[in-house]
């Protein structure tokens, strides 16, 4: 049974593990660094790892203004720990913390056929939206 902590700062064997999980979901682009990582852990509004027995094994963070919106994001589980309830727990630990924090308005892109997994935990689809980035992933 994982354990779920907040983070606010990564390093070492965390933040190895943590780009370990970017790069298992393809979000590890060449030229990216642990620097990098570590300012998207130090940076998001939150940051939650999943654990068991000291390991990583599933993350989720989410972006915000802080004020009153909030983006979920990154949200993944190691393949073999999959299918047992832990993203549905990390996404579930996250809005609470931003329905905490005063957040209101939280919403998330739901890639790759995760459409039905997010509806499971209360999201809908937007009508009438887009979600659109530029010509490339990184500027």
């Amino acid at each position: 049974m994982p354990t779920y902590r907040f983070i606010k700062k990564a390093g070492g064997k965390t933040l190895n593990q943590i780009i370990s999980l970017y790069k298992n979901q393809g979000w590890w682009q060449r030229g990216d660094t642990p620097e990098l990582a570590a300012n998207i852990v130090k940076n998001s509004h939150c940051f939650l790892l999943a654990l068991e027995q000291g390991r990583v094994i599933g993350m989720g963070r989410a972006i915000s203004d802080r004020a009153g919106d909030a983006y979920i994001q990154d949200i993944t589980v190691l393949r073999e720990r999959r299918s047992r309830g832990t993203g549905s727990a990390i996404v579930r630990k996250i809005k609470s913390r931003l329905k905490a924090d005063g957040i209101k308005w939280i919403g998330l892109i739901a890639q790759n056929n995760s459409r039905n997994f997010y509806r499971k935990l209360g999201f809908k689809v937007i009508t009438r939206s887009h979600p659109m980035m530029l010509n490339s992933n990184h500027v």
